[in-house]
């Protein structure tokens, strides 16, 4: 039902020493939880930020199961990639946005550190979340 993802780091023994990041597998047990309706959700900026994360994330966890894809997140300091996608020595990194945001610093910071062979904006300056949710996590690796 929820699982966490392990932080980025390269080498495997960091990774596993790290806080992980709690995410669930099917976004209605979130849903079911909460108080507010989609209407409202959609509202408060904050509140539909994390909701469009969380899609995000389930449906990476869901279409990488069983693919030999990775998915993690990572961080250092204020600086923070939501998406980590590793396909053996194939990279990506993935930022989602619920609304317009000019913010790359952890994107920027992570192509630094670990040069990615793709990165991708998911929302409304980047990917549109339909188009991305309508296909598996192996392609946006890939």
């Amino acid at each position: 039902m929820v699982t966490g993802l392990h932080k980025y780091a390269g080498q495997a023994v960091r990774r596993r020493g790290s806080s992980p990041k709690l995410l669930v597998w099917n976004t209605a047990l979130v849903a079911a939880m909460g108080s507010e309706d989609l209407l409202a959700t959609r509202r408060d900026p904050e509140r539909w930020g994390r909701a469009v994360e969380s899609a995000v994330g389930a449906h990476l966890l869901n279409s990488a199961r069983g693919t030999g894809v990775e998915v993690s997140y990572w961080r250092r300091g204020h600086q923070e990639v939501d998406f980590v996608l590793r396909d053996g020595d194939r990279l990506a990194a993935i930022e989602v946005k619920s609304r317009r945001s000019r913010r790359q610093g952890g994107l920027d910071a992570f192509d630094r550190e670990f040069e990615p062979q793709r990165r991708w904006w998911v929302g409304p300056d980047g990917v549109a979340l339909e188009e991305f949710l309508s296909r598996p996590a192996a392609e946006w690796v890939g």
